[in-house]
């Protein structure tokens, strides 16, 4: 994510910014004539052409008063071969909600998080993290574009910022979230999950770094997970989650939404490999949000499963249901927001979150900007006192000795990354 100067709605909002934080931020050469670019499409469309392919199809998502704004945009972006965070985004698809809260999507199926410890067996359990995961995905990357007709564009946390919620015991025990804005550059945001009952723990950090191509902005994720399952005999299984690769497609018509590429693996301490590869709609063919899943077991292949990870996907060549996304996903529970610390996210960006929901984009606008002159400010003081900016909740790693433990089973990532080793609260 580029550094959060940018004010609501007309200031320097990065295009690339759609999803998520990100690093250093490169542009890819101009889109390619086919398939069509952006702008080759947008030449051939008017501005009530419905939105093909897009969260809400045959919905002119661009209001009235911003088609003339969105249309310079999208023309700007196609022709971009620059850093594009010197992009200006419009107000509408600007989001409320912090980036800082998004760990909390892989644990809206607490229920199966929590399951993972029940497997009897090393496979049961890979297969169990293996459902799980899966089932996260549409909470994470297209929940924008059922609660606001499209995906939406987070706001910048600061550095120190920080989540806690929790999902209530009702029945496979209490599962807590821990999230802190680690770094600010590169902006990295570090979390923990975890429900003690159940013995799963989940820790990791995330990051993004995008570029524009085909009519599209491609991120793709820094950082990894880790998670940990309880075991009878008092041992530990622990396993490597790495990150899919997004593209925000859906640009030309106003109404942006998330698809996943390539591919991702889970590796267990066990032996067992589980490969994620993922498809979208094509030009011509395909089925938007598939999936095709491998597990093996120390090289060799086990079982595979197909689907799409915002419905419905079996296990292969069988009717077997394995995976349903379909299912209400329950929602973390926060304190009051009277009750929250000042650096807590909800209330440290109240007024800006209200001023985007009720239109009020000036007066979202000079909050955020207050906020953000704050922290420029605190950051400059600290510098001229020599005092480095402590992490409240995680330690800093050069090299997470499990992901490189375990990074040698996956080809094509690199063989070591740092991490954030959560420590607790204070």
């Amino acid at each position: 994510m580029s550094d959060p100067q940018e004010a609501v709605g007309s200031a320097s909002s990065s295009a690339a910014d759609l999803h998520g934080s990100s690093g250093a931020q490169h542009a890819d050469s101009p889109p390619p004539l086919s398939p069509p670019s952006a702008s080759s499409r947008l030449a051939s469309s008017s501005p009530g052409t419905p939105c093909v392919g897009s969260a809400t199809p045959g919905v002119d998502a661009v209001p009235t008063e911003q088609k003339a704004g969105w249309t310079s945009f999208i023309k700007s972006l196609a022709s971009m071969t620059g850093d594009l965070s010197s992009m200006t985004a419009p107000p509408f698809i600007l989001s409320p909600t912090s980036l800082t809260e998004f760990p909390a999507y892989w644990c809206e199926r607490p229920e199966l998080f929590a399951d993972i410890a029940t497997g009897r067996t090393e496979q049961e359990r890979a297969e169990k993290v293996l459902k799980w995961f899966i089932c996260t995905l549409k909470g994470q990357y297209t929940t924008r574009n059922e609660k606001m007709g499209s995906e939406k564009k987070p706001l910048n946390p600061v550095l120190g910022e920080e989540f806690f919620g929790v999902w209530p015991d009702v029945g496979f025990g209490e599962t807590t979230l821990s999230v802190e804005q680690v770094s600010h550059h590169p902006p990295i945001t570090a979390y923990f999950i975890q429900n003690k009952k159940a013995g799963v723990t989940l820790q990791g950090h995330s990051g993004q770094k995008t570029s524009f191509s085909g009519g599209s902005i491609n991120v793709k994720q820094n950082g990894h997970a880790i998670l940990t399952v309880d075991v009878p005999g008092g041992k530990k299984e622990t396993f490597l989650i790495t990150l899919p690769k997004l593209q925000i497609q859906g640009l030309v018509w106003g109404s942006p939404y998330i698809e996943l590429t390539d591919s991702t693996a889970i590796v267990s301490d066990t032996g067992f490999v589980a490969n994620i590869d993922y498809k979208g709609k094509g030009w011509v063919s395909g089925k938007a949000h598939s999936y095709k899943a491998t597990l093996s077991h120390n090289g060799k292949s086990i079982r595979s499963y197909e689907g799409t990870w915002t419905a419905i996907g079996k296990v292969a060549k069988s009717d077997e249901v394995f995976t349903d996304a379909t299912v209400p996903k329950t929602e973390v529970s926060v304190k009051p927001i009277e009750e929250q610390k000042d650096w807590e996210s909800r209330k440290l960006w109240r007024a800006t979150a209200q001023g985007i929901r009720s239109g009020d984009y000036d007066a979202a606008s000079r909050d955020k900007s207050r906020i953000e002159n704050e922290q420029r400010q605190r950051r400059k003081d600290e510098a001229s006192a020599g005092q480095p900016w402590q992490l409240k909740l995680f330690d800093y790693v050069e090299s997470d000795p499990v992901y490189k433990q375990l990074a040698s089973h996956v080809k094509g990532i690199p063989c070591e990354e740092d991490g954030y080793i959560f420590r607790g609260h204070a």
